[in-house]
């Protein structure tokens, strides 16, 4: 028997186990992916959840008689430090404004869920704001009064907090959910995100801030 043949088997073994363990990983990942909305389903009155492309869920439901959606979304572009998972929260029901408002923290221009560059007017930073906030707009004539935006600019104290946007049809909260482990990106460019559920405790509370804006939003229609 040729020496060479215990070798063999033994490769052939270690192959067969590494094959296994990257499958069972794999399906793990997947899992804990789909599930990132399962412990804020309690926040909702119903609600439907759909998978995306990326493996995480979009999910839909109603709270307070108002309807939310939930979007996660991973970048892995190589300009951040580390790999992240965004978390999007919307609340698309119609507002009587006339124009866009977006207030982006520490905007680089390479981030992957906002079309704040593309509007074309920039803003001063009002002082109730932290400096690093940038604020553009589609018609600055037309954007909700500052004071407003003051109201809610405790918002902002949460460095986790990224995007506030305002719009005819509606309002978003964009915040950093997870990123992904320094260590074993460094050394292993390894970039698993999402890998607890999301917390309810995370989300109520963006969700009534959207719910108070809006209100706020309403009452310079009807100041009554």
């Amino acid at each position: 028997m040729s020496p060479l043949f215990p070798l063999g088997l033994g490769l052939a073994a270690l192959g067969v186990w590494l094959a296994f363990r990257l499958h069972r990983e794999s399906r793990q990942r997947a899992a804990t992916r789909a599930g990132y909305f399962d412990a804020v389903k309690p926040l909702f009155d119903g609600g439907e959840t759909r998978l995306e492309p990326t493996g995480f869920p979009r999910m839909t439901g109603r709270r307070a008689g108002l309807a939310f959606d939930l979007q996660a979304i991973p970048d892995t572009l190589t300009f951040r430090k580390l790999p992240a998972l965004w978390l999007l929260v919307t609340l698309p029901e119609a507002l009587p404004l006339e124009a866009t408002l977006d207030l982006l923290a520490r905007p680089s221009g390479n981030e992957p869920f906002t079309r704040f560059a593309t509007l074309p007017q920039s803003l001063p930073t009002p002082p109730d704001l932290p400096k690093h906030i940038a604020i553009r707009s589609d018609d600055a004539t037309r954007v909700p009064p500052a004071d407003l935006i003051a109201r809610h600019a405790v918002l902002f104290r949460d460095p986790q907090v990224k995007e506030l946007v305002l719009s005819p049809k509606g309002l978003r909260i964009v915040v950093l959910a997870d990123e992904a482990d320094r260590g074993r990106y460094l050394i292993f460019r390894e970039a698993e995100l999402g890998r607890a559920p999301l917390p309810s405790g995370r989300l109520g509370p963006l969700l009534d801030r959207l719910a108070a804006i809006r209100q706020d939003v309403l009452s310079l229609k009807d100041p009554g």
